[in-house]
């Protein structure tokens, strides 16, 4: 498994700086550097822990006061990557959980922790673009198992005040299900 490094920051002139600077100070491949809103920008790595974690260690230095979250994430279940690249193929939708957040990075770590803490599957992490800086997973599983899931995604977001909201939807409608997918 993977380790990754999310960097929230609330400039993206200081963003792509920030990507440039982290790129170039360790063995990392670039997941993801892109706007979100509100005019926020994400950068997300991957690679060896030691690695990871000196490249974020830059990017911390030198976005100083425009860092707005950050984390490293070792071990990231695979799934995740999955779910960030919108490559997720589930092939039967059970019960629904839905975990909401005020922020990128929150909802990358608890997606982490949903998916080590039960047998469900993630079907999308929506990050920050079109719903005004904030984000979503959705993932699902036997109702049992996406309780268990969303009970530990969440606390994950109510540690740093971020969660929003959290839901549970047993049955899901189809015409719900297929809006998902």
């Amino acid at each position: 498994m993977d380790t990754i490094g999310i960097i929230e920051l609330n400039s993206i002139a200081r963003g792509m700086e920030v990507t440039d600077s982290l790129l170039k100070a360790a063995e990392v491949r670039l997941i993801r550097a892109n706007t979100i809103c509100p005019g926020k920008y994400i950068i997300i790595i991957k690679g060896i822990v030691g690695d990871v974690k000196s490249a974020m260690q830059v990017g911390i230095e030198i976005g100083k006061e425009n860092v707005v979250e950050s984390r490293v994430i070792p071990r990231l279940d695979p799934m995740v990557i999955c779910a960030i690249n919108a490559t997720t193929e589930i092939k039967d939708l059970k019960s629904l959980g839905i975990l909401e957040f005020f922020d990128v990075t929150s909802a990358l770590y608890a997606a982490d922790a949903a998916i080590k803490a039960a047998d469900v599957e993630i079907i999308e992490i929506r990050m920050g673009y079109a719903i005004g800086g904030k984000s979503f997973v959705t993932l699902t599983g036997d109702l049992s198992a996406v309780d268990a899931a969303i009970e530990v995604g969440s606390k994950v977001g109510a540690e740093n005040c971020m969660l929003v909201n959290k839901a549970i939807i047993p049955s899901p409608s189809k015409e719900l299900l297929e809006s998902l997918l």
